[in-house]
């Protein structure tokens, strides 16, 4: 039975006590999901609403195009609201965003989150939560959500902004190109001391999509909840095809980092926020998705993978599935800037899609060497 006649109950007992009849009997049911199609929610930030997703690997052709890797060309001009809709410039939510991508999981596929999206823009307002880029917050879009469908997932990617992804990757390569100076120590520091709090925030989130979906009728076993971590869009030093030195990584690249600075983002700073993550998951009983190896061979100038030229189209199996810095917007908006692009937004619905048929447990997804999307994998975690 749907909810909303559980709410008509709720309402005539409200008035049968009002009106001194609290005796008479008013039958009770266990809540219910709502009614409508099934559906799968995805809320939180960029790397899950789809930013990015206007690129088929990257090209250093500036004009028309940009040999095939542009979607927004329209032979033309160009028109990101082609891959972001209204969303172009604020929430970038592509139509390769992982839900989008994931296939025929669910009647309806939703997309709530917001690039740029920090933990209170989850949070209900009720509770503290705040308007973003002339939102409402993801939870009080989530309760609208719930009433109008029968929700079965929802994944959640959320606390990158909060510890200041955006900052430390600036401040990485403003350290190569202009201080050539090391930004993996201070930036450590500055995560560390930030990571406590920004992980408690998480959890938080958590349980205001479980007190949304409470409110909405939906008892515990009616949907689930999957955290999930950051893949790296850059590579391990020893498999970045460019030299540390010259200027190759910057101006051909697009991954302006030191060695020791990719080893550390790469094997040390996104490793430390997946196993937080997890642990969250584990404190507040929702499965986990491991991403943070879902890019190998497939980041900004990574030896497996290439550029997209002239003669070399864009492909899901050789091009590469991030976004490089582009500090100067000479192709779309520096905001798109590390974050899986098309390709790698597809290969991320497929992990969603894959975590979708395993009804428990946490998993790692992972993308098979020299295949395409499809290739994507899974292994306990």
């Amino acid at each position: 039975m749907p909810s909303t006649p559980h709410r008509a109950l709720r309402a005539l007992l409200a008035l049968c006590t009002a009106a001194g009849l609290a005796s008479v009997a008013v039958p009770t049911a266990a809540a219910a999901p709502g009614a409508g199609p099934t559906a799968v929610v995805t809320m939180g930030d960029s790397y899950i609403s789809g930013e990015a997703g206007r690129w088929l690997g990257n090209s250093l052709t500036n004009s028309g195009g940009r040999n095939g890797t542009d979607r927004a060309w329209t032979g033309s001009t160009y028109d990101p609201s082609r891959v972001y809709g209204s969303t172009a410039g604020g929430c970038d939510r592509s139509d390769t965003a992982e839900v989008r991508s994931a296939g025929p999981i669910a009647s309806s596929l939703i997309n709530l989150a917001c690039s740029g999206a920090t933990t209170e823009n989850v949070f209900r307002a009720s509770q503290g939560g705040q308007a973003y880029k002339g939102e409402a917050p993801q939870a009080d879009q989530l309760a609208a959500v719930a009433a109008a469908n029968d929700v079965k997932l929802i994944a959640l990617s959320i606390g990158g902004n909060d510890l200041g992804f955006a900052d430390v990757i600036s401040t990485c390569a403003s350290d190569y190109i202009v201080w050539y100076s090391y930004c993996h120590d201070d930036q450590q520091a500055a995560v560390d001391a930030k990571i406590d709090g920004v992980m408690a925030d998480v959890g938080r989130s958590v349980d205001e999509i479980r007190a949304v979906m409470t409110a909405a009728g939906y008892a515990a076993g009616d949907y689930r909840i999957v955290l999930q971590s950051y893949p790296s869009p850059i590579p391990r030093s020893a498999d970045n095809r460019y030299g540390e030195s010259g200027w190759a990584r910057t101006n051909t690249g697009g991954c302006p980092f030191w060695n020791a600075d990719s080893d550390w983002a790469r094997d040390s700073l996104v490793p430390q926020i997946a196993d937080r993550l997890k642990g969250v998951a584990a404190a507040k009983g929702v499965q986990f998705l491991d991403l943070r190896d879902a890019l190998q061979g497939r980041e900004v100038c990574a030896k497996a993978s290439r550029q997209v030229t002239s003669t070399v189209p864009p492909s899901a199996t050789t091009s590469e599935w991030a976004r490089w810095i582009d500090s100067q917007s000479t192709q779309g908006l520096v905001q798109e800037s590390m974050h899986p692009n098309a390709y790698g937004q597809q290969a991320l619905g497929k992990c969603l899609a894959l975590i979708n048929a395993v009804p428990t447990g946490n998993r790692s997804c992972r993308n098979t060497a020299g295949t395409g999307t499809s290739g994507m994998y899974l292994t306990a975690n």
